[in-house]
């Protein structure tokens, strides 16, 4: 005859197993909706430089919550306005940092990257980075003939 107490543990620790399985799969699949692939990304000439890096002056969507920002926090990344299919939208995508990957299909497979900060928002879909940010992605200049650039985008966690 089986001890019932010894089975009751048995079923808790596979319950414990359960729960934490099910906890990981849902970190999984929440990081893996932070990113998007086959995206499109024209360019706008914030030139952030050229205006001290002040959003106020760029008029961007972001500038009610970050204008105010240290000059540090506001020159650290290119900027970039958003609006992904993927990821928060709005107020709640201001001041996040992205990670855009443009990949040139070259016998070297080579590709760009930079990390852009979102400062404004965007009707078209996809991103509208800064010029700055698009021609460092566009090294064969293909994009600024086109227009655009197909990326791939994920959010990240913006350094200090």
């Amino acid at each position: 005859m089986r001890n019932p107490s010894k089975h009751f543990k048995v079923t808790k620790k596979t319950e414990k197993l359960r729960v934490c399985i099910v906890v990981i799969a849902c970190v999984v699949v929440s990081a893996a909706a932070q990113s998007a692939s086959n995206v499109t990304a024209t360019y706008h000439y914030y030139n952030p430089q050229k205006i001290s890096w002040d959003l106020n002056a760029a008029s961007t969507y972001c500038a009610t919550w970050d204008a105010n920002r240290p000059l540090a926090w506001r020159r650290r990344y290119g900027w970039t306005a958003f609006c992904g299919a993927v990821g928060p939208q709005d107020q709640a995508a201001c001041s996040r940092c992205l990670k855009i990957s443009h990949f040139v299909v070259t016998n070297s497979g080579s590709g760009t990257q930079a990390t852009v900060r979102i400062v404004d928002k965007y009707s078209n879909g996809g991103l509208d980075l800064d010029v700055n940010v698009f021609n460092k992605l566009d090294k064969n200049r293909n994009g600024n003939a086109r227009g655009h650039l197909t990326v791939r985008y994920d959010f990240v966690k913006c350094g200090h």
